[in-house]
């Protein structure tokens, strides 16, 4: 099942979503929003499915979908906790800033609380004051929970995710060293983050969901070029059973929980940082993790951070080439 926010007031309008991305019907006789679906899943979701079922068999009223019209499938979230599940990435960007990685990294998730109260959605421009910040996008999975209890287990925490989804986790990079300084966490560093088009229930996504990562490539396009597609199921240290019960160690976690992947980032074969896709590489998710690259093999960053009015798209396909999720795609703009 795949559904979505229209944008409508703060918090969308829910509808459920044709498999193929085309079509989309009303779900507001279910559930008003998404919230309101996730705070009631349980008697809620059987209808959703019901709903579904019936649009794809044409067997409702239905309305053109646009991906264009959507709001994040949670326009705002109680919680919105974001992980470093590959860690290939957290060693390469520690690396960027001339920061050495302690060993506890592989065993211990990091994770940061970033800004819930107010999403992107997946067509809105990333609107900022300076280029001077280090403008970079980040290519995430991301799961949607139910309630989850302190102190849940793998097994409890792999049951409570409702949802999967895309997300773009934009990052100021030349803020976070300042920040990370004063031994505080991120703030000014992390803007608004954007979701993809629709959320899909781990169900639907088949034999590429194996319960704890999504094995699918990730794809993301700069300027309408390839910049990188790793597979987001490779390379995953933490799982998401995982990434949740190491939120849930010492708090109870709402309905609406959106729990992030990281930028997804894969090795080379041979256990090196992996190439650029230009060199036949997978790639990366971000911007960061192939400057980083260049200055270990250059000694010096040659790609850019993005400037206003660059463009970013974020997708995934499935194994028969559809789009999963429908896709993020943003355009750098200057606020004011």
């Amino acid at each position: 099942m795949k559904i979505a926010s229209l944008k409508q007031g703060r918090d969308g309008r829910l509808v459920v979503v044709s498999d193929d991305l085309t079509r989309a019907t009303e779900a507001s006789g279910i559930a008003a929003t998404m919230q309101a679906a996730l705070d009631d899943w349980d008697a809620v979701a059987p209808h959703l499915q019901d709903l579904a079922g019936q649009l794809e068999r044409g067997a409702i009223p239905s309305f053109r979908f646009h991906e264009h019209d959507c709001a994040a499938p949670l326009p705002r979230a109680y919680q919105w906790a974001d992980g470093s599940a590959y860690v290939n990435h957290v060693d390469l960007v520690r690396r960027a800033r001339g920061a050495a990685m302690p060993e506890s990294f592989w065993s211990d998730p990091l994770m940061y609380q970033g800004g819930s109260d107010g999403f992107l959605g997946p067509r809105d421009p990333i609107r900022l004051a300076d280029e001077a910040w280090g403008i970079d996008f980040e290519g995430e999975i991301a799961v949607v929970t139910g309630d989850v209890p302190m102190g849940a287990g793998r097994e409890e925490c792999a049951a409570a995710i409702r949802l999967v989804m895309l997300a773009n986790d934009v990052s100021l990079r030349n803020l976070i060293p300042g920040e990370i300084s004063k031994g505080f966490g991120f703030f000014h560093a992390k803007p608004a983050s954007a979701f993809s088009p629709v959320a899909v229930t781990p169900d639907s996504l088949g034999d590429a969901w194996d319960g704890g990562r999504l094995n699918l490539p990730l794809v993301s396009m700069l300027n309408g070029q390839l910049f990188g597609k790793p597979d987001a199921g490779t390379d995953m240290t933490f799982d998401f059973p995982t990434l949740i019960a190491h939120a849930a160690g010492t708090r109870a976690l709402g309905a609406g929980t959106i729990i992030g992947s990281g930028t997804v980032s894969n090795r080379d074969a041979d256990g090196g940082p992996g190439l650029p896709v230009a060199e036949g590489g997978l790639g990366y998710s971000c911007i960061a993790e192939q400057r980083t690259v260049e200055t270990l093999r250059h000694g010096e960053p040659r790609t850019p951070f993005m400037r206003f009015g660059d463009r970013v798209r974020i997708e995934m396909k499935d194994a028969k080439g559809h789009s999963v999720f429908g896709a993020i795609e943003q355009v750098v703009e200057r606020a004011g």
